[in-house]
């Protein structure tokens, strides 16, 4: 697999991914949300990944260029003590290039430039292939977070 993993330091480096991650939170917050996100929120995130300390943005390609997957590790504030931690909050690979092992490399990549730091991950909770993967790599589900809807 010819695919390279780049790190990201600045929103002009990733022009085109802000409007990859308005799509990807509109489908990842659809279940519990009555109307889509407010536009430019895959920027917002992208800001937020990008000015904190173990904020990462990680983009994978192939060798002419075209991104087929991406890592956006974002700010994960703990509501009961208010620690900051890294959180997946996006991570997303080209149908096409599923089952490769590129999610993997992701989060592999992620651990690399963070060191040995606790790293969340964001999953829905219907989504088994996520969890399956996510505990497959070594992490453990801490917590369950409810929404009540009136």
């Amino acid at each position: 697999m010819d695919v390279t993993l780049k790190l990201h330091s600045s929103l002009e480096d990733v022009p085109s991914l802000a409007a990859d991650l308005d799509l990807y939170i509109v489908e990842a917050t659809q279940e519990w949300r009555d109307s889509p996100p407010p536009a430019g929120t895959g920027a917002r995130l992208l800001e937020r990944a990008l000015g904190m300390e173990g904020g990462l943005v990680l983009t994978a390609h192939l060798a002419g260029g075209e991104r087929i997957g991406y890592c956006v590790v974002g700010p994960l504030v703990d509501p009961l003590v208010g620690d900051h931690r890294p959180m997946i909050v996006a991570l997303w690979v080209d149908p096409d290039w599923r089952h490769r092992g590129l999610a993997g490399a992701l989060v592999g990549r992620v651990h690399d430039e963070l060191g040995a730091v606790v790293v969340g991950a964001r999953a829905a909770h219907n989504d088994d292939a996520l969890i399956s993967m996510g505990e497959r790599w070594g992490f453990v589900r801490s917590f369950e977070v409810m929404f009540h809807e009136p």
